[in-house]
């Protein structure tokens, strides 16, 4: 914007200068000429009465001490002044007695005839050279020339200064909505420059407290929520203590405070402010490790064969922790409730090949599929909340899911990589091993996050 501001500052100078410097050039050159032939004019109409009194010496003396060139063409042939041939100009001039002034190769001839009292006929006849036509043009034209140049220089500086005071607002507000959308909420755009960006300004300002005032609600709400859900769990617990079954009450108990220290982790995150996901990594190695390792116990009481293959090293990406816990507890979850039991699955995490492109997490299980319309969000074939696939999709940088017939369900989650590195954390990155959130023990309920809430149909799948 800048560069087309100053650019039709200067056409616009360059035009106006054009219509004004062309015609005062031609105007000076014409001056110049008018002032040439009048000094010229002036010298013969000073030689005239002493051509007609018929003084020869007199007319000879004034002639010679002229400053331009004259010729005195005398009736007998003599030729006083500047030596010359009598040209037709001369010649007609002593015929009409008439003055003539006839442009030629070497400049403007002028030519007067005079009679004198005897009846014959002096002609005088001075030449006004080319160079004496057109003397101080050039230099006027190269003045003329150079203030125009100085006035487009002088006319870009200050559209220049202009086109900066109206695009450095324009910056400003630009930088503010890239933090704003860095999730930077504080940030704000200082009102100046013309009175429409203030408006701008003072817009882009009120609807980034607008977004603050809504989160801080929306996160309050949540929290509210989330503490709502402590008083059921309270009597749940009570419950599982008055069962006779020591070892039944154990286990009810211990998936009674998982959940609630799940509900304490949601108020909790719920309740501060989001953490940029730059600065956010873990190892995908161990989180998926302690995740396979919880979800094999319920594998091996439905019967469901595990293959899994992880890296023999750590696998650091720029995800958190709890969220990639969250991710994989999705799809396993979705693998066991919409396949028959005894459907084998298996859990990949490769980096191999994948220099800088972080890690490919691939869930796979032999159940009858489903369609790709169903990592939408919301969308679910089944009694379920739709969000399951949606949540291990935000964790990726891609996701994928095999079309039907291929022969099972397929989903591949590519996690990003830890900035500036893909093998070890950067550093100022919280790097997390943790297994993730709390999950029910295996067999008392729905993972975290899972989105699903029917036991598996044979024959069908509504997966969220």
């Amino acid at each position: 914007m800048r560069a087309r501001l100053t650019l039709l500052v200067a056409a616009t100078t360059v035009l106006m200068l054009l219509a004004f410097l062309v015609p005062l050039g031609a105007l000076i050159r014409q001056v110049a000429q008018d002032r040439a032939l009048s000094r010229a004019d002036d010298v013969v109409q000073s030689i005239v009465p002493l051509a007609a009194t018929g003084d020869t010496t007199a007319l000879r003396l004034t002639v010679e001490a002229q400053t331009v060139p004259v010729s005195v063409f005398l009736p007998d042939g003599t030729v006083l002044g500047t030596p010359a041939g009598p040209t037709p100009a001369v010649r007609l001039a002593a015929a009409r007695h008439g003055s003539l002034t006839v442009t030629t190769g070497q400049g403007r001839e002028l030519v007067v005839p005079v009679v004198g009292s005897d009846g014959t006929t002096v002609v005088i006849r001075t030449l006004v050279t080319d160079a004496e036509l057109t003397r101080g043009v050039t230099r006027a034209w190269a003045t003329l020339a150079a203030l125009g140049g100085t006035l487009v220089l002088l006319g870009l500086f200050v559209a220049d200064r202009l086109a900066r005071a109206i695009t450095r607002p324009i910056t400003e507000l630009s930088a503010v909505s890239h933090r704003l959308a860095r999730a930077e909420l504080t940030a704000r755009a200082d009102p100046s420059g013309p009175p429409e960006l203030r408006e701008v300004a003072g817009a882009l300002n009120h609807l980034a407290g607008r977004i603050q005032d809504l989160l801080a609600t929306e996160r309050e709400r949540i929290a509210d929520l989330s503490h709502r859900l402590r008083t059921p769990l309270t009597a749940l617990r009570l419950e599982a203590e008055s069962l006779r079954d020591p070892d039944e009450a154990a286990r009810v108990a211990s998936a009674a405070d998982q959940v609630a220290r799940a509900v304490t982790a949601v108020i909790q995150q719920a309740r501060r402010a989001e953490t940029p996901a730059a600065s956010v990594g873990c190892d995908a190695t161990a989180v998926v490790a302690g995740r396979v390792a919880f979800w094999a116990v319920l594998a091996e009481d439905t019967g469901r064969p595990l293959h899994q293959e992880l890296p023999s090293g750590p696998t650091p990406v720029a995800v958190a922790a709890d969220d990639l816990a969250a991710a994989l507890d999705a799809l396993l979850g979705n693998v066991f409730a919409h396949t028959p039991d005894g459907t084998a699955f298996s859990v990949t995490l490769t980096t191999a090949g994948r220099p800088g492109d972080g890690a490919m997490l691939t869930v796979a299980d032999d159940g009858p599929g489903f369609p790709a319309e169903a990592a939408h969000r919301g969308t679910s074939g089944g009694d379920s909340t739709g969000l399951g696939l949606d949540i291990a999709r935000q964790v990726a940088t891609t996701f994928e899911i095999d079309p039907p017939g291929s022969g099972g369900a397929v989903v591949r989650l590519e996690l990003p990589t830890l900035s500036g590195t893909a093998s070890s954390p950067s550093p100022g990155t919280a790097l997390s091993s943790s297994a993730g959130p709390a999950a029910p023990t295996p067999g008392t309920g729905s993972p975290p996050n899972s989105g699903t809430r029917l036991p598996p149909v044979p024959g069908s799948d509504g997966r969220s």
